[in-house]
């Protein structure tokens, strides 16, 4: 089992790498097609779909929405005359959330009573929480001007901070954090996990992005963003899992060997990512970063 991990973990590294430093078109579709699948685990996980059917409507409705809400997203960092900017990318957002709201209700009011109300509350649920969240990747990596340094700050908050949570857990955690929830987890992992991403944050603030571009984003705002992203993301660890004890369910999918699918791999990632994004917005009002 380790050893497949070990390797799934490798490839999506790899994968990580290629996407994000390609950016542009590839990433958005690469995105798009994880935040597809992010939605049908979702809804899957919380009963959306019937029994007798592997799609129902609210489903496709869901998945038309997140295909139409990449390309727009896209075309809105990449307009005609050359020049990107987030100011058309937030009516995007709420557009895209409304949109999808109102189509869910369409389905809910014109087939009544096919689709029960948590039905289609599930069904929106996993759209604001998988495609939507996720886009927001893509937004520090072509929204800001050292978008190809920052977007590896969502990384070393979600991933980086759940790698020193559990070296510290191990070492050193003796008072459970949610037992009921995550008997594994440790009050003094969850601190390691905190302090472990704001440095982080800080060295390679440090030695990367203000070395190597030209921001010059204050390391006392790097650490705190750090903190407060990997406690973001435990959350969003927490919640998934949460999610799953609730529908008394193993993983998400089987997608990713030794992992599960892709809200088993990508919970944290997903959760971090808007919040790195609004951190990076304030220090670029600063004059930290780059619009």
């Amino acid at each position: 089992m380790f050893r497949t991990r070990l390797i799934s973990g490798i490839i999506l590294v790899l994968i990580a790498l290629v996407t994000i430093m390609s950016g542009g078109a590839i990433l958005a579709i690469v995105l798009c097609g994880i935040s597809m699948i992010a939605y049908r685990e979702l809804t899957k996980a919380c009963g959306v779909s019937t029994e007798d059917k592997q799609t129902d409507a609210p489903v496709v409705a869901g998945l038309v929405m997140t295909v139409l809400y990449y390309a727009v997203l896209f075309a809105a960092l990449y307009p005609a005359d050359g020049v990107k900017s987030l100011d058309g990318v937030y009516p995007v957002l709420m557009a895209a959330v409304v949109l999808t709201l109102l189509l869910l209700l369409f389905l809910y009011v014109f087939t009544f009573p096919k689709y029960k109300a948590e039905k289609i509350f599930a069904a929106m649920f996993a759209y604001l929480y998988g495609p939507v969240m996720l886009s927001f990747i893509y937004l520090i990596r072509e929204g800001f001007q050292q978008g190809n340094y920052l977007v590896w700050f969502i990384l070393l908050c979600s991933w980086g901070s759940d790698t020193c949570a559990y070296a510290v857990g191990v070492l050193f955690g003796r008072h459970k954090m949610t037992p009921r929830l995550s008997p594994k987890k440790s009050i003094e992992g969850a601190v390691g996990g905190i302090v472990g991403a704001a440095l982080l944050f800080v060295i390679y603030t440090h030695l990367a992005i203000n070395r190597c571009t030209d921001a010059d984003i204050s390391l006392v705002l790097a650490a705190v963003l750090g903190a407060v992203g990997a406690l973001v993301s435990m959350v969003g660890d927490l919640a998934a899992s949460a999610i799953k004890r609730d529908h008394d369910i193993k993983d998400y999918g089987k997608l990713i060997p030794g992992h599960g699918g892709i809200m088993d791999r990508f919970d944290s990632v997903i959760i971090a990512s808007p919040l790195i994004f609004w951190g990076l917005v304030l220090i670029s009002r600063l004059g930290g970063v780059g619009l």
